[in-house]
C-alpha cells in the first residue's frame, strides 16, 4: 500500500496524482466537484499532462458541462489530447482513479477528502484492464463546446484584441458561466462584450456561429432580449447593398461606468 492521501482537497488529491504518474489514467465514475476540480487542476498544470480518460455518468457530464468556463477549459484538454470523455452505462460505487501503477479511491467523509491508495501488482493490473475493456465499449460524449484557446483567439482576429481582453476579464470575473436562462452565458458576455467595443451584430454572430459557441438566430435572440431589458442599444449602419447592420452599443450608463470586473455583476444585477 503506497502512501494514503488524506485530509486533502480533491484538487490536492488530483494535482498529486498528475504529477506522480505518465501514460494514461482512468478516472471513474468522477463527482461533479471532481470534474470540475480535474478540469481546474489540468488547465493550471505546469508540465506534461498525462493522457486522461473519464468514464463518467452522462448526466453529471450534461450539468457539469453546462458551465461555458468549465466545458470551454475541458474542450482546450481535449484539443490537446490531454482528456478525452466517455459515458458510464452502469457506474461503479466508488470514484476511482486507475494508472497503470496504482488505484486510488476517492472516499468522501462530510467536509473531508481521502485517496485512498493501493499498488498491489496484481490488484491493479486487474482493475487497470476492467477498465480499459470498459472504455472500449462506452459511448464518446459529444462536447459541442469550443475549445477556449480557439475562442480567443478568433475573437481577437475577427473583432478586436480589446473585445478579446474584455472577454477574458469576464470570464476571470465570474464562478460560472451557465446563464440558467436568465444570468450571463456565453452569448451574453459575447453581445455584452461586442456592445462595448461598439462591433456589428451582424459580426459578433457570425464569429459565434463559425467557432461553435451558439448560432446567428440564438444571438440574434439574446440580443432582442438584452434590448429590451435596456442592457444594449443598436444603430443602423449603412452598407452599400442590401440592409443596414446593427451595430451594438452599451445601453445601460451602469454598465458604461463599470470595468470589466465589474461588468458581470452589475449585468446579473440588472437582469435579476
Amino acid at each position: 500500500m503506497t502512501s494514503n492521501l488524506l485530509n486533502h482537497q480533491i484538487d490536492d488529491i488530483l494535482g498529486s496524482v498528475l504529477e506522480d504518474v505518465s501514460g494514461t489514467i482512468y478516472m471513474v465514475n468522477p463527482s461533479r466537484d471532481a470534474i470540475e476540480e480535474f478540469i481546474s487542476v489540468a488547465t493550471a498544470f505546469d508540465g506534461d499532462l498525462p493522457s486522461v480518460r473519464m468514464l463518467a455518468d452522462e448526466r453529471t457530464l450534461k450539468d457539469v458541462m453546462d458551465d461555458f468556463i468549465v466545458a470551454s477549459n475541458a474542450a482546450d484538454l481535449i484539443s490537446e489530447d490531454a482528456l478525452s470523455l466517455r459515458t458510464l452505462a452502469e457506474a461503479p460505487e466508488n470514484s476511482l482513479l486507475v494508472s497503470e501503477d496504482r488505484v486510488v479511491a476517492l472516499v468522501h467523509a462530510d467536509d473531508r477528502v481521502g485517496g485512498l491508495t493501493t499498488d498491489d501488482e496484481s490488484f491493479v493490473e486487474d482493475t487497470y484492464d476492467t477498465y480499459a475493456g470498459r472504455w472500449e465499449d462506452a459511448t464518446d460524449f459529444n462536447l459541442r463546446t469550443p475549445p477556449i484557446t480557439a475562442v480567443r483567439e478568433t475573437l481577437s482576429d475577427e473583432i478586436s484584441p480589446e473585445a478579446e481582453a474584455d472577454f477574458t476579464a469576464i470570464l476571470d470575473s465570474l464562478e460560472t458561466a451557465r446563464g440558467d436562462g436568465d444570468g450571463l452565458d456565453e452569448v451574453t458576455i459575447s453581445l455584452l462584450v461586442a456592445a462595448k467595443n461598439e462591433a456589428l451584430l451582424y459580426d459578433i454572430s457570425k464569429w459565434g456561429e463559425d467557432v461553435g459557441i451558439a448560432s446567428k438566430a440564438t444571438f440574434s435572440r439574446t440580443k432582442t432580449k438584452l434590448e429590451d431589458m435596456g442592457l444594449i442599444d443598436t444603430e443602423k449602419v449603412p452598407i452599400d447593398v442590401g440592409r443596414p447592420r446593427l451595430r451594438l452599443k452599451i445601453g445601460d450608463e451602469r454598465l458604461s461606468e463599470a470595468d470589466n470586473g465589474q461588468l458581470a455583476t452589475v449585468a446579473q444585477s440588472i437582469l435579476n
